[in-house]
């Protein structure tokens, strides 16, 4: 081959880029704002407690964070009640994001998903055989505050806390604990809930029933409508990536 036909041939080829830590963080707040973990509106946590949630370095949070702003998707806001507001939720870059954080591990959180709702189904049988009257009350407590909740944020924030009064009565904070890990897995590496406006009636009425069964010690029932209720996240997570899939590439 010349000289000549040597640089043709180079000439046509592209750099392969390769992701860099901020590229992916970028993706998966993308991803967390698409799936509702965080609504328009909401303020993202703050920059250290993001790196600690995605085991990366600060800097690597800035550089992400600025890239969302230079986008459009988040505001500064200053003041005492500052920081980085998420101003719009899905656009156009989220489809990509989506599938470059979702796609790759599909099969893995499948799995994990089905575990989950093996071990919340776990959480609520042992929360109906060992609740105590302190633990009733905080449980119905949690209720009261969710059913009131009207906003995503403080929907997704209520219904967390109902979850943790249950796993509070089970008495085993190894369980609490691998069950954080697990959603924090499954979704877009934050401890966060998915919010989905279409399933909150659904949610409601389980919600209702999950804590009427632990309230009444009904350790079967408890157990299959946490199993059932828990699907609720595989099922936001599905239709995500199903949108972004039917969206074409941002870039082409």
């Amino acid at each position: 081959m010349g000289q000549g036909q040597r640089r043709a041939g180079q000439a046509g080829l592209e750099p392969v880029r390769v992701p860099s830590a901020a590229d992916e963080v970028a993706d998966r707040l993308l991803t967390a704002i698409a799936l509702g973990e965080f609504s328009v509106g909401e303020r993202l946590p703050p920059e250290r407690e993001l790196a600690e949630q995605l085991g990366v370095s600060r800097p690597t949070v800035r550089i992400a964070v600025g890239r969302l702003r230079e986008i459009g998707c988040l505001e500064v806001v200053r003041g005492r009640s500052g920081g980085h507001y998420v101003r719009t939720g899905w656009r156009a870059e989220s489809a990509d994001a989506v599938r470059r954080t979702l796609m790759p591990k599909w099969e893995r959180v499948h799995t994990l998903q089905d575990t989950r709702c093996l071990i919340e189904s776990l959480i609520a049988r042992t929360a109906a055989e060992r609740c105590g009257a302190d633990e009733a009350a905080d449980i119905r407590a949690a209720l009261a505050a969710y059913e009131s909740a009207s906003e995503p944020a403080e929907v997704r924030s209520t219904s967390a806390g109902l979850h943790e009064a249950i796993a509070r009565a089970a008495h085993n904070e190894p369980l609490a604990v691998y069950s954080r890990q697990l959603l924090q897995e499954i979704t877009a590496g934050f401890p966060i809930e998915p919010y989905s406006g279409n399933l909150t009636e659904r949610s409601l009425a389980e919600h209702r029933a999950l804590a009427e069964a632990v309230l009444a010690g009904e350790a079967e029932r408890a157990a299959r409508i946490a199993r059932e209720h828990f699907t609720i996240t595989g099922e936001n997570l599905r239709a995500i990536l199903e949108r972004s899939t039917a969206e074409p590439d941002s870039a082409s």
